[in-house]
This record gives C-alpha cells, structure tokens and sequence, in this order.
C-alpha cells in the first residue's frame, strides 16, 4: 500500500479582508511545507486539487503554479492534479497538454495527470456551462482528445465543445508517452467508468473504509477486462482520500483533533459540492457536522475508523483501507485549522512508524505498471 497527502487549501473565513489575504498566503505556504515533510516521511504522492470560487472549502485555483514550486523542493514525491478540470470552458484541452509537459519536465518525470468535470455548479456556471449534464458531454469529447494531443504532432480537431486547426502543443510530455491517468469518481458509474478506460480512480468518504469496498470491487472488476485504455496503458490503482493525526501521545491527538474544526471541512463539502445528492429533508446551505466528543474519537480510534491517535491506531485504520481493497491512502493533512508544525509532526510519526509496516517498495506503482505494459513507448 503507498500513500500520499492531498492540498486543497482550505482557508477558514476572517471577517477582515487584509487577515483574510494573510491567511490565504500563510496556508499555501504551509501546503508546501506539508509536501516538503512528506517527500522527507516516505510518502509517495502529494494530490493538488483544483477549485474555483469556493470560498473557505478550497483556494487552490492554479493547482499547476503550486505543483511547480513544489517539484523545486522535493526530490521523489509524485506531483498528482487531483484534478485538472479539462471541460473546455473551464481549460482548454490544449492548454491542459501544455500544463501536463511543463510539469512532467520540470518535476524530472514525477508528474501524474488526474482529470474530472468539476463538482460543484458554483464552478462550473461560473465558466458559462448551465448544467452537469453538460460538463460531462464536454468531458467525454475532451479526455480522448486531450490524450491524442499529448500524441500526435500535429494535432486538429472539429468539435461540439472546441475545435482547433493543426497546431503542434509544446513541449511535448518528457515521460513516454505520457504520465499516468486518474480518473475523480464519486458514484458507481464513475467507478465502472475509470475502470473501463483504464484509469486510476480517485475518491474520498467520509464514511468508513469498508464503505468504499463495493465501489472499489466495481472498479476492480471493471479495470481487470480494459483491453484498450484511453492512454497508452493502464493504471490499476485505486486512492482513496481521508484525514489523518498521527501523534506519539494518543490523548494529545484527541484533544488536538477535537479543536482544529475538521468538522467545519466536512461541512464545506456538502454545502459546495452540490454534485453528491443529499435526502430531500437536508438542506445543503446550513448543513453543519459536529465535531466528534473525546469518548466518540476514541471508540473510533479503537475500532480503526479513523487514522487518528498513535501510530499503532492509525496503523490499525490503515490496515481497515487496506482490507477495504484501497491501493493508496491520501490524507487531507491541512483541511482544518491544524498548525503547521503539529501537521509536519503528524506527517513524520507516520513516516517513521506506520509506513514501514505497509510499504517497502521504493518503485510508485504507477511507475511500474507503466514499464511492465510497454516498450519503447508503445504496449507489449
């Protein structure tokens, strides 16, 4: 099993303009900090999300100006858009390619390329596109187009959503033929569907793990008969996004969970990402989880449903993901009000002890798969 974090820049509202700039700029600072004391801690993988106009939930807009100055600073982290959103309002197919080479050269190969149509209409209206229906139109005109991009030299195209004569995108990708591909999935059919095309699948809960598993056998089942990937070849991987706090002393873990406001995160969700249905009697606009009480956390922490507490309890939640059928377990270290440094903290206790124990490979899975498939850039 690997493991990655996930940089979403959440950023709690202030009442005051000038604070709330300052504290913009401290917490993307402290997104790098986070991935520069995970590529130290043995993770695999740092996942950057893109989000628009969704004030507090995420303020990560240009997820590939933050994933480039983290390539300067890390060594071995795999750079992963979790996602790119590649309807053509939002970015052009050409301009995505373009971002795609740019950071596949300058992390020295150690790019991978998640793609999505955006989940929330704050978003996607906000680009001209009226409905979800839509977004997924353009989406399934873009993907295959954009991997053909990413291939031909040159490259036109006439379509409903864009249309481009025959230009050459540059630079052309630096790893042959292209990064690995991941798929956002949320419902069955997305699961089928990365399954199908032969793409990661990128997903989250704020369930327990064991919720996730008939999505995951959906994707396994799915990605085990692909015999033609939308890319050059298949990534079998599922990742699976959640919190962690991993500290040495288990009452300090509570005490500090219990007051970073993760709850208020897990809020933010619901209200802006209007894309995951909700029972009629909810209402998305006030809807407010409550933060857990001490004895809640730690029959959870007992039970191995949360990957808080010592390293042994988060050890004991890792192994639940594990049994779930989760490839990779990204944690959202900063989705809360969490200081920066008890966040690295967090990140190295569970470098040091928990992820010995679950992952010994120093080759990424994506890595791998993608050599054993081809040669010389072309599938065996």
């Amino acid at each position: 099993m690997e493991f990655g974090v996930f940089h979403s820049g959440h950023v709690p509202a202030r009442p005051d303009p000038d604070a709330q700039r300052r504290a913009e700029h401290a917490r993307l600072l402290d997104e790098v900090a986070v991935a520069v004391a995970a590529d130290r801690a043995g993770f695999k993988y740092s996942w950057f999300t893109e989000h628009h106009f969704l004030q507090e939930y995420s303020h990560v807009s240009a997820s590939e100006v933050l994933m480039g100055y983290v390539a300067a600073k890390t060594e071995r982290l795999h750079l992963g858009a979790g996602i790119f959103n590649v309807t053509p309002p939002v970015n052009h197919p050409a301009r995505v390619a373009e971002r795609v080479a740019m950071l596949d050269h300058l992390s020295d190969g150690r790019f991978e390329l998640g793609v999505g149509r955006g989940s929330s209409s704050t978003e996607y209206q906000g680009f001209g596109i009226p409905d979800a229906d839509l977004t997924r139109e353009l989406f399934d005109e873009a993907l295959p187009e954009l991997m053909r991009i990413l291939a031909e030299a040159p490259y036109s195209f006439e379509g409903r959503g864009f249309s481009m004569p025959p230009r050459t995108v540059l630079p052309r990708c630096w790893t042959v033929p292209h990064p690995p591909l991941w798929l956002a999935c949320g419902s069955p059919a997305t699961f089928e569907k990365a399954g199908r095309l032969g793409m990661g699948a990128l997903c989250f809960t704020m369930g327990d793990p064991e919720d996730l598993a008939p999505l995951i056998d959906t994707y396994k089942a799915a990605v085990a008969e692909c015999t033609e990937p939308v890319g050059a070849y298949v990534n079998d991987n599922v990742a699976c996004v959640s919190m962690l706090l991993c500290l040495d002393d288990r009452d300090r873990a509570v005490d500090t969970f219990r007051h970073m406001g993760a709850s208020h995160y897990q809020s933010l969700v619901v209200r802006w990402l209007d894309s995951i249905p909700l029972p009629p009697e909810i209402d998305r606009s006030s809807f407010t989880v409550d933060e857990p009480s001490a004895d809640d956390l730690y029959a959870a922490i007992r039970d191995g449903r949360r990957s808080i507490g010592a390293p042994e309890d988060v050890a004991r939640s890792v192994e639940r993901w594990r049994q779930a059928g989760a490839d990779q377990l990204v944690f959202g270290v900063l989705n809360n009000t969490l200081p920066v440094d008890v966040a690295v903290e967090s990140v190295e206790t569970f470098g040091r002890d928990v992820i010995p124990a679950f992952d010994q490979d120093p080759v990424h899975s994506t890595a791998r798969q993608r050599d054993a498939q081809l040669v010389d850039g072309g599938r065996r």
